[in-house]
């Protein structure tokens, strides 16, 4: 289905990918920005991915230099050693490919991979020691989250620079996405002003896939929720926690 198809329904439309899927077009709650082209779904997710990323348009790669058009993708397995779990990543490790990340809390990190040299366990379990049971991931083998916040910043520049840019669209898979309310994407547009904010779908101790797409590179940051608390060795059954795997933005342009 074509992106501007799509625009015109105001529901999702359901298809049979994983356990729930859907496209839907239309401003999202708490905001009164342009229409956009929703692309979720929850379970197996390959599916949704692959419609979100032929939405954006052809890998760049990371490349660092702009592209007229097309996609950036991170998928967090080729951080080394030294800069994942139980170390911090620093927020312009993806700059090359146009993505700064931040947040409130003490620091944005991956998780350590199977042969790590401090020893680290794999999937965030440094922190949680059952969280690699309960966190799967879609590419192998890295997962990302922040630490001491539930809440993660990606802002835009065109590859290779800091120059301030926009993009048409921002979507991510989530693993262990447990309740309805929580984790979601909030837009703001290349001037601050809010678009809209999208729940991310549930699936528990699944994989979950939400993608956002506009006509024009209008995006300038995203705010990221991470479920209901932050990740920590006091998770309990009360709280959602979730982390992410790969992420897929549209090619920075320049304001």
């Amino acid at each position: 289905m074509g992106r501007k198809r799509a625009a015109r329904f105001a529901a999702a439309i359901v298809v049979p990918i994983g356990l729930v899927a859907g496209i839907a077009g239309g401003a999202a709650a708490g905001g009164t920005g342009p229409e956009a082209v929703v692309i979720k779904g929850s379970g197996d997710v390959t599916g949704v991915v692959e419609r979100y990323r032929d939405e954006l348009g052809a890998d760049n790669g990371g490349e660092p230099s702009p592209f007229p058009s097309g996609r950036r993708e991170i998928n967090w397995d080729g951080v080394p050693d030294e800069l994942a779990a139980p170390n911090a990543l620093p927020g312009d490790f993806f700059a090359a490919r146009g993505a700064v990340l931040s947040t409130r809390g003490d620091h944005v990190a991956v998780s350590a991979d199977a042969d790590n040299p401090d020893c680290a366990a794999v999937r965030f379990g440094d922190l949680n020691d059952g969280y690699p049971d309960e966190f799967r991931t879609f590419s192998k083998e890295r997962l990302f989250s922040p630490v001491g916040s539930n809440v993660a910043t990606i802002r835009f520049s065109v590859p290779g620079t800091d120059t301030p840019a926009g993009v048409r669209g921002f979507g991510a898979v989530y693993t262990d996405v447990d309740k309805k309310e929580g984790a979601a994407f909030e837009f703001f547009d290349t001037d601050g002003q809010k678009l809209g904010t999208f729940a991310v779908p549930r699936s528990k101790d699944g994989l979950s896939f939400l993608g956002v797409a506009y006509d024009e590179p209008i995006v300038g940051k995203v705010r990221i929720v991470y479920g209901t608390s932050k990740l920590g060795p006091d998770d309990s059954k009360r709280y959602d926690v979730a982390v992410m795997d790969d992420f897929i933005f549209g090619e920075p342009q320049p304001i």
